[in-house]
């Protein structure tokens, strides 16, 4: 088995797992989050700690990825995630109109994001973009989405970038 599946889950003060035939459901502060839970791996509940364990060799790789994800969902609930994005331009901007995410990108038009169901989206500045949610892979989906707009050029590093990202820059031709 798999040193990442042999880890136990401890579960934080709030936070409950719901184990069925079917399916494993995390309810937390945050939300709600389920998966469809794959055969051939056990999941057992213990005072708060969650351990899971393969039914046979061949299921050690899912496993291990169950507890990850496992583990993300239980984070998620009780602490949730974040995501930040710095606008870096002349002129480009964003804000938020109600649910709506404003963005001048130095196009024509503006772009307007709606903020899809679980994410939280917030403007502390005009160059800083914060997306929020209990859903590792939804929070980060949405700041990829947020950043194709405009991903940042090698030349002048304008554009949308993440904020912990460093941008490679080219050297301009010469004459």
């Amino acid at each position: 088995m798999s040193r990442v599946a042999k880890k136990p889950i401890s579960l934080p003060k709030g936070t409950e797992l719901n184990i069925q035939a079917d399916s494993l459901t995390v309810k937390g502060a945050k939300g709600t989050l389920s998966i469809a839970r794959p055969a051939g791996v056990e999941v057992n509940n213990d005072n708060g700690t969650i351990t899971l364990s393969p039914s046979a060799p061949e299921h050690d790789a899912i496993t291990g990825t169950i507890r990850a994800i496992l583990a993300n969902m239980v984070k998620g609930v009780s602490e949730g995630f974040e995501r930040k994005l710095e606008l870096v331009g002349v002129g480009y901007r964003a804000s938020m109109q109600g649910q709506d995410l404003n963005l001048s990108l130095g196009f024509s038009h503006p772009v307007l994001f709606k903020a899809p169901e679980g994410i939280t989206i917030a403007t502390p500045t005009q160059t800083e973009i914060l997306v929020q949610g209990a859903d590792k892979q939804r929070v980060g989906e949405v700041a990829a989405k947020i950043r194709g707009f405009r991903p940042p050029e090698p030349y002048k590093g304008k554009g949308v970038k993440y904020s912990d990202e460093t941008i490679i820059r080219k050297e301009a031709k010469k004459a």
